[in-house]
């Protein structure tokens, strides 16, 4: 499973853009009420109550300013392209990333955590043990320098949580769950199928749902690949193949946007987990890095905060209703509609793998999962 984190600016910014006309009710003088109303500037619009007329002079002041931002803004609202050089600094920053990674594992870090200072790491994993979780934005260098995404911006967050009494094959089958992903992580994701397995490895899809201040649906194709490391470890790869934004959903005439070629509110998803039981139960860990369209600089100042705080709060709620689904799995010893003959793995030593199956393939009605197709700039 993988949610993204990238879905930051625009939808919690293009509440600016709306044509709507503003109305006041009068009342009798002494009865003033403010009543919740749409005022309008330069296609602009902002939820508000409507100051008194006593009021009006300070209220317009608030009022240019709030259009002088909805002017800076109405670019954002435009359809953006996806650039082959921004998908190629993409593919550039990954690489970087499990380059990484792999040293990291090489040294025995599997988990964040375990790169921190000794007294740092200590009281993390304490903090962790009493039910917190540790979230923290990272940044991965080539060559001990920044890599430039032109076009582009990419979120990069990892977060790490505890789960007592859990065991390794319990937090699996959660994670393979994919069917009933739709049902784990909801609202954020509305709809989840897994259209084919191969031993360990899945093609899956999954709708993506957010809604702030407007409504953004996004459907995602993903490769995802298992590896078991040792008795006690597993990790997983996430892919995005495919991402198309979906115009008026929940309407009739909800459909695509072109790939490539939408608000950019998401370009690329990937995402790692690990799991390590240990400490009588099991942490688990997941690394978010997505690809977005570029920040405004005229509008940085307001929307950093956003981009470092939501991301947090979208991690957080990962990683809880990762936790609250396996300890229900433990408690009630069930396993959501898993074809018996499925193991986690194929090929570990103490998972389940008794049973000789052939490999189980699924098909949906989704397209299955195909590869990110070449950017090509428009008129080309």
């Amino acid at each position: 499973m993988i949610f993204s984190s990238q879905l930051v600016f625009d939808p919690l910014l293009s509440h600016f853009f709306c044509k709507r006309s503003a109305t006041v009710r009068r009342v009798p003088y002494g009865h003033r009420r403010l009543d919740s109303s749409v005022v309008c500037c330069s296609g602009a619009w902002l939820n508000g109550p409507v100051a008194p007329q006593h009021g009006m002079k300070k209220h317009g002041r608030w009022l240019s300013i709030a259009c002088g931002i909805a002017t800076l803004l109405g670019s954002t609202t435009n359809a953006t392209e996806l650039k082959s050089e921004t998908a190629a600094a993409f593919d550039r920053y990954i690489q970087a990333t499990e380059t990484r990674t792999e040293h990291d594992l090489g040294a025995g870090r599997f988990l964040v955590v375990d790169s921190l200072p000794e007294t740092t790491r200590e009281q993390v994993y304490a903090e962790l043990k009493r039910g917190q979780f540790y979230t923290v934005p990272l940044r991965s260098e080539e060559n001990g320098k920044p890599i430039p995404v032109p076009g582009g911006l990419i979120h990069h967050w990892v977060g790490v949580a505890f789960i007592p009494a859990a065991t390794l094959s319990q937090t699996l089958a959660v994670l393979q769950d994919y069917e009933n992903h739709k049902t784990i992580y909801k609202p954020d994701v509305r709809d989840s199928k897994l259209l084919a397995r191969d031993g360990n490895d899945f093609q899956v899809f999954l709708q993506f749902y957010r809604k702030s201040l407007v409504t953004v649906v996004v459907n995602v194709n993903l490769d995802i690949q298992y590896t078991l490391l040792g008795a006690t470890r597993a990790a997983s790869k996430s892919y995005s193949t495919r991402i198309a934004e979906v115009a008026d959903p929940g309407k009739l005439d909800e459909h695509e946007l072109p790939v490539g070629n939408d608000h950019g509110y998401v370009w690329r998803l990937y995402s790692y987990w690990g799991v390590e039981e240990k400490d009588g139960g099991v942490y688990i860990q997941v690394q978010s890095i997505g690809l977005s369209r570029t920040i405004p600089w005229t509008i940085a100042w307001l929307v950093n905060p956003l981009v470092r705080s939501i991301p947090r709060s979208v991690l957080s709620r990962l990683l809880d209703s990762t936790r609250r689904a396996i300890e229900g799995r433990a408690k009630h010893r069930t396993v959501f509609h898993r074809n018996p003959c499925e193991p986690f793995f194929e090929g570990s030593g103490d998972l389940p793998t008794s049973m000789a199956c052939a490999p189980v393939r699924r098909t949906a009605s989704h397209s299955a999962a195909r590869a990110h197709p070449p950017i090509t700039s428009v008129g080309q």
